[in-house]
Formats: structure tokens, C-alpha cells, sequence
């Protein structure tokens, strides 16, 4: 049976497993075991464990824990609430100024957490019902926060951008640098057409009943400022060749759990177990993911998949644009299905090799592979923050929540298209602090 045909039948049987509810990481190694076990018989045994081992006995992945650990503390308190309290008294004169407001809320938020759901579910929690008190669309709001939720994986620090540095072997660093240009520009595309579409509908909202004094606007900014120095600190210390990844995570996860507990009162021992049982749970399902894919990307080796794939894509004569559109196209169906970190662990191995050779930049296609990942969590019938949203807001349906974030896929759409013609919104940054890639 020829590679291809092997590829298709692992991806077929993956897909099955998927739709029966299995969860991702049980998913990928009844998969690579099936296969295994019917290619090789029972010495498969025999490097199960070692490959299990060796995927995670990676210093780096000590960072992913770290950064959950610190993102849990921050939405485990008030600093979402005052972030968005923060940004919406300067902003309240401005026409649409609470819309703005809401997604500047959700691109900080994002960064200070690094999570996608815990970032739509802290922001809409206190947007959304203000959003449609206000008389803004219910599709707008819902889909306004949907999308916003989505820079938790491109914004640094971010967990996705870690994966991908370790599957790579290219720096984490580097990476982190690489997303905060491709960040804020998606949260300038998304206020952008939440202004025009405001415009447009004639909802010119001006907070005329609300009044603050330039005291008040002042009084919370010493409660959201330490969290925002501490992302600074880390992506300082990270470029600046001061701490590793792992090392930039332990600290910034100790000051975090520090702010919390002196500025929020976050100190009974109940809530502080909260917190790290949180992100215990979710490091343990990265772990378990990423353990497991590695199990899948050995059987894809072991049966010469991988290499079959490769080079079928090589012997394909196209010129390298339409190439990077199919492997956009694959990377985007894919992400309807799976987990970013899972889309990465599976597909990177082959497809970075093939990106590199085509003469594209490796950094920069993490960016765009991210982005790609992006749209996936507001795309069913995965769509994470869809489902987050209606959780919020169960009275509006999923339809609305879908239908108001479809043009802010279509922002996305914009954004990889604009890293394409322009990849130095990915890659000045990182060359201008870092230097030059060898």
C-alpha cells in the first residue's frame, strides 16, 4: 500500500475517532497505535514509552504550565473587569468608543493571559451586556468578542507560539517578537470594521449619560499597569537574552499570583488552589497532546507517510505562491477540526521543511500558520470562542454569534494576505531587537 494512500486512511480514521467525542490526545494515539501495531506487531511496544518520554523531555515545555499558571491568576481576579473599566473611561467620548473599547479590552487581556476562552469569557462577561444595553447589534457585540478572544493565541505570551517553537527548533523569543506587529494590526482591522459597520447601521454611539473625572480615569490605572509591566518584562528578558522561555514564565507566574493576591485580596488558600488546580488541568491536556502527537508523527514516519507527502508536494510543479495558498487552505480546514496546538504538532514536521525550501521564512510562517488557527476558533464545528459566547449570552443563538463573526474572519483573511505581500509586519521587529536570522 503506497504512503498516500496509508496517509489518508490514518487521516480518515482520525477524523472518525474526532466525531465520536474522543477527546484530541486520546484520538492521535489510538490512531498511531492502530497502525503501528498492524505495520510492525507488537515490537511497537518497545519504543512506546521512549517516544512518549523523549516528546516531553523538553525544558522548554516547562514555560507552557508556567504561562497557564499566569494567565489563570489573572482571570481568576478582577484585572479583566478593571482592564476594560480602564480603557472604557478614556474611551467613552469617542463614537463607538465602548466597541473599541471592548476589543483594545480583549487584545491586552489576551496578552496577559494567553488564552483564547478565558479571554472572550472575561471581556464579554462585562461587554457584551453593556454592548447590547447600549443598542449595538447582538451579532456585533457577540462576534466583536468572539474574534478579539482569538489574539489570546497570536499576542505574546502565547502557548500556541511555544508549540511551534519547540516542533520547529526555532526561537521562542523570536516567535513572541514576531506576533506583537501581526497582533495589533488584527485588533486595528477589527475596530476598523466594527467603526465602519457602526457607521454604516447608523448606530454613532456616544456615551452621552456617562461622565468621568480625569481622577476617576486616573484612580484604576495603578491596578492594571503592574500585569501590563510584567508581559513587558517578559518579553524583554526574552529577547534581551536574559532568562529562557521556561525561566521568563516561572517569574512572570510568581509576580502575577503576587499582584493578585495584594491588589485583588486573592489570598484564601481555597482560591489560590483554584487557581493552580486550573492550570494544572490544562497542562496536563497540552502534555497529554503533545506526548501523543509525537506518537502520531512517529507512525507517520515509521510507515514513510511523511515522507511520501513530501515528497508528493515537491514533485509538484507550481510556483511557490500557489503552494503557500493550498498549504494556507489545508492549515485553515484543518483548524475547523482540531486544536491549534494539535494542527501544529501534526502538520509542522512535513510542512516547515517544504515552507523552508520554497525559500519562506520560518518565523514568519508560524505567524500565518497562527492566524490560520485563529479563524479555526470562531469557525464550527470546532469553534472554541462560538461556543464560549453562547455559554455568555445563552439567549442569543449561535447562528447570530457566528454570523457576527464572519466578517472578522474575513479581517484574518485580510491579515494573511498582508503578511504575504508585506512579511516584514512579522519579521522587523524580531530582525530589528534580535538581529538577523543565521
Amino acid at each position: 500500500m503506497s504512503p498516500l494512500v496509508l496517509g489518508a486512511l490514518a487521516g480518515l480514521t482520525l477524523v472518525v475517532l474526532l466525531l465520536t467525542g474522543m477527546p484530541v490526545a486520546f484520538a492521535l494515539g489510538a490512531t498511531a497505535l492502530s497502525f503501528l501495531l498492524i505495520a510492525e506487531g507488537t515490537s511497537v511496544f518497545s519504543v512506546l514509552a521512549e517516544t512518549l518520554f523523549g516528546a516531553l523531555d523538553e525544558f522548554a515545555l516547562l514555560s507552557i504550565p508556567m504561562f497557564l499558571l499566569m494567565g489563570a491568576a489573572i482571570a481568576a481576579s478582577r484585572a479583566g473587569a478593571d482592564l476594560y473599566e480602564a480603557i472604557d473611561r478614556w474611551l467613552y467620548r469617542v463614537p463607538g468608543g465602548l466597541l473599541i473599547s471592548n476589543i483594545a479590552a480583549c487584545g491586552i487581556f489576551a496578552a496577559l493571559t494567553g488564552s483564547s476562552p478565558a479571554t472572550c469569557a472575561a471581556i464579554g462577561k462585562m461587554g457584551i451586556p453593556e454592548m447590547r444595553q447600549r443598542g449595538y447589534p447582538e451579532s456585533l457585540a457577540t462576534g466583536a468578542i468572539a474574534a478579539g478572544g482569538t489574539l489570546g493565541i497570536l499576542i505574546p505570551p502565547s502557548i500556541t507560539m511555544i508549540v511551534y517553537g519547540i516542533a520547529t527548533e526555532t526561537s521562542i523569543g523570536r516567535l513572541f517578537m514576531a506576533g506583537v506587529l501581526p497582533g495589533a494590526m488584527l485588533v486595528v482591522l477589527f475596530i476598523a470594521w466594527a467603526l465602519f459597520y457602526s457607521h454604516r447601521k447608523g448606530f454613532h454611539i456616544v456615551e452621552e449619560d456617562k461622565s468621568f473625572t480625569l481622577r476617576e480615569k486616573l484612580v484604576i490605572l495603578p491596578k492594571v499597569i503592574p500585569f501590563l509591566a510584567i508581559i513587558v518584562l517578559v518579553l524583554w528578558s526574552l529577547y534581551g537574552g536574559v532568562a529562557t522561555p521556561s525561566e521568563a514564565a516561572g517569574v512572570g507566574a510568581f509576580f502575577c499570583i503576587m499582584l493578585v493576591m495584594l491588589i485583588y485580596r486573592v489570598w484564601r488558600p481555597k482560591r489560590l488552589w483554584e487557581i493552580v488546580s486550573e492550570a494544572t488541568r490544562e497542562s496536563v491536556m497540552l502534555m497529554m497532546i503533545i506526548g501523543l502527537a509525537a506518537l502520531f508523527s512517529y507512525m507517520m514516519s515509521q510507515l514513510h507517510i511523511t515522507q511520501g507527502i513530501a515528497e508528493w508536494i515537491g514533485a509538484l510543479d507550481v510556483n511557490r505562491w500557489v503552494l503557500l495558498f493550498y498549504i494556507n487552505i489545508f492549515l485553515l480546514v484543518a483548524g475547523f477540526f482540531l486544536p491549534p496546538v494539535a494542527v501544529i504538532l501534526m502538520t509542522v514536521p512535513t510542512l516547515v521543511p517544504i515552507i523552508t525550501q520554497a525559500g519562506f521564512d520560518p518565523i514568519w510562517f508560524g505567524v500565518v500558520l497562527t492566524l490560520n488557527m485563529e479563524i479555526g476558533l470562531i469557525t464550527p464545528p470546532v469553534g472554541l470562542n462560538l461556543y464560549v459566547i453562547n455559554g455568555i449570552v445563552p439567549d442569543v443563538d449561535l447562528r447570530t454569534v457566528l454570523w457576527g463573526a464572519l466578517p472578522f474572519m474575513l479581517c484574518m483573511v485580510l491579515g494573511i494576505v498582508l503578511l504575504t505581500l508585506f512579511p516584514g509586519i512579522a519579521t522587523w521587529l524580531p530582525d530589528h531587537l534580535m538581529g538577523p536570522m543565521n
